[in-house]
């Protein structure tokens, strides 16, 4: 095959050959890329003229051959399902030009190396970004590795030598985009803070004689570097972020697939700004330091409304902030796509379509309790029901539901409201914790007067409930009247797909570590190598386990006064309820989960006893 031409590394024959040699395309796509080739570049160009004009700059960066193949979205030609990424194209490329190629973990980049080796116009302009330091060696990701007098000014700018590995296009741009806007934002801010000094938070009173120690919370800078924040959690499909103030820093962390991951060390000076410009969107009092508050911000992600779920507490160090984000993806979904297996959703499918009862979902918090409740209302949501949710606070809205909010400063709390909505003609009712007696007496009345009430518990596993509903104070003979059934669960890792690979492991060990599968010989398993999809966890996304246990006639005889935990958990057990263990070992054995996962999340009670 002839050698590329280096000074133009993105030639259209070139690029197709490399293509063709590795099957990525076939002949007939290269004949009908070439083809299109003119058209595709004067729609990039049009849409990159308009683009850069709303932001009030020239066109930087030149369409290149990638670009319209990434454009026409060809199918690929190896058998592999999708489409031809822009990725795969440059990892090719890469390939062939014999450097490495690095798919750019943004959580793993360090902020002041990104931002402060070379300058933003410099990097924009030739697709360049420096990403780590190895060895006193700058590594530079780019898409264009060949251009050495590009290269050669940044070791001379720098001092240092300079290690070139291929990233794609888009991912340079946007990190570009996103880190010296990031970086501007912050810098700009912390330069408006004028005044010298120690914040040391709450730890003791600091008298001043002016308070300098706030920015204005509406401050642009300010403005964009919160915006900021919250595209970057979307974008990395975070459930939670953390702004947490240190004695000299504040640490930004996003908590992703359940794991909390350190993403940014921003100036201490910056803090009660970010504070009380996150305040502000949530509607808290921005003067109240020294209470907790709890607050919500609607926001716009992709042309869906995504609510963010506020709350502040004072810590010896300022006051540290976590938000919630609650994605309408996540939070509410199809019943058969939450992780059931088939028997459990067939049981829990029965539970729902009832009458009238008390239906249980127990676990731990962030255990996912909240999707399986609106996902099942949703589910049995028609315009014959009226549904009714209390919750503490409202974590989603749905126009479907009628939602009310506790309210504690003022006498609305769950066994209060309850009495209310019971003449408000509801058919469904969801209560968001079943926390005290009176609210389980209210919920027990709810149910005994015809309704379907759905609620939650904070205990270990589904036989517990029982227990758990008597030691509120619950009479025995009023649970026997009411309850349908108890789903207990958690989230586990899902195994990237990316780099699943399988292995073998004997049926002995797995016993040893506590996991039963009740095979003999080597098993068959799955685990993650770690890619840069799924940032080297192994792991990339997460599904349920559920333990589902139906309130059956056996059962609702050893419920009494002094009923034994042990004993209703081996009486449902005999009835073929499949515990929380056991399902995850399913998962397990179906390469959805890894082993080390099982023996995260579950437990096995008297292990090492005997």
């Amino acid at each position: 095959m002839p050698q590329l031409d280096l000074k133009d590394p993105f030639a259209p024959k070139d690029v197709c050959r490399v293509l063709l040699k590795r099957r990525l395309i076939s002949k007939d796509q290269a004949k009908m890329v070439l083809q299109k080739q003119p058209k595709v570049e004067e729609e990039l160009l049009k849409e990159s003229r308009q683009r850069m004009a709303s932001f009030g700059q020239k066109i930087a960066n030149p369409i290149n051959f990638v670009d319209v193949v990434t454009r026409i979205g060809l199918m690929r030609a190896d058998g592999k399902p999708g489409i031809l990424e822009e990725d795969i194209i440059y990892q090719a490329l890469a390939s062939e030009w014999a450097i490495d190629y690095r798919k750019i973990d943004p959580l793993k980049l360090d902020l002041n190396l990104v931002t402060t080796k070379i300058p933003r116009n410099f990097a924009m302009k030739h697709l360049v970004l420096p990403i780590d330091i190895s060895d006193g060696t700058l590594v530079v990701a780019t898409p264009n590795p060949h251009n050495m007098e590009v290269i050669d000014d940044i070791a001379r700018v720098t001092n240092m030598r300079i290690s070139t590995v291929v990233s794609s296009k888009t991912d340079i741009l946007k990190l570009i985009d996103e880190f010296f806007g990031f970086q501007r934002s912050i810098a700009a801010a912390e330069d408006l803070f004028s005044a010298s000094g120690i914040d040391i938070g709450n730890l003791e009173q600091y008298v001043r004689l002016k308070s300098a120690d706030e920015l204005p919370s509406n401050d642009q800078h300010i403005v964009n570097a919160v915006n900021h924040l919250f595209i970057y959690a979307f974008d990395q499909r975070a459930s939670d972020i953390h702004i947490e103030p240190k004695r000299e820093a504040v640490h930004v962390r996003m908590r992703i697939d359940g794991v909390l991951h350190t993403v940014y060390k921003l100036p201490k000076k910056v803090h009660n700004a970010i504070v009380s410009r996150i305040k502000a969107l949530s509607r808290l009092n921005m003067a109240e330091k020294r209470r907790p508050q709890d607050g919500r911000i609607k926001m716009d992600k992709a042309g869906q409304e995504t609510e963010i779920r506020i709350s502040t507490v004072p810590v010896a160090f300022g006051e540290k902030v976590v938000m919630r984000v609650m994605d309408p993806d996540v939070l509410i979904q199809d019943l058969d796509g939450l992780g059931f297996s088939d028997s459990d959703l067939k049981k829990f499918d029965q539970f729902i379509r009832m009458s009238h009862g008390i239906i249980l979902v127990t676990g731990p918090t962030g255990s996912g309790k909240s999707t399986t409740l609106y996902s099942s209302l949703r589910k049995i949501s028609t315009p014959e029901n009226n549904i009714v949710t209390v919750e503490d606070p409202i974590e989603m809205i749905h126009e479907e539901f009628n939602q009310i909010g506790v309210q504690s400063a003022i006498g609305v709390t769950f066994g209060s409201i309850l009495k209310t909505i019971l003449r408000q003609d509801p058919d469904i009712i969801m209560i968001g914790e079943m926390r005290d007696l009176e609210t389980a007496e209210n919920a027990v009345q709810a149910s005994l007067t015809g309704h379907l009430v759905l609620s939650t518990l904070h205990t270990n596993d589904a036989p517990s409930s029982i227990t758990r509903l008597l030691d509120l104070g619950v009479p025995a003979f009023l649970i026997q009247a009411t309850l349908i059934g108890i789903v207990a669960q958690r989230l586990v890792r899902v195994i990237c797909e990316y780099c699943r690979e399988s292995f073998e492991m004997e049926a002995a060990d797995l016993t040893t570590l506590g996991i039963d599968t009740g095979l003999e010989g080597a098993v068959k398993l799955h685990r993650g190598i770690g890619c840069n999809r799924c940032r080297h966890t192994g792991y990339r996304g997460r599904s349920g386990i559920y333990e589902v246990m139906p309130y059956s006639d056996s059962i609702q005889k050893m419920t009494t006064a002094k009923a034994n935990f042990e004993n209703i958990r081996r009486r449902a057990k005999e009835e073929g309820m499949v515990t929380l263990r056991q399902n995850a070992i399913m998962k397990m054995l179906d390469g959805v989960t890894s082993a080390k996962e099982v023996l995260r999340v579950t437990s096995v009670r008297k292990l090492w006893q005997g």
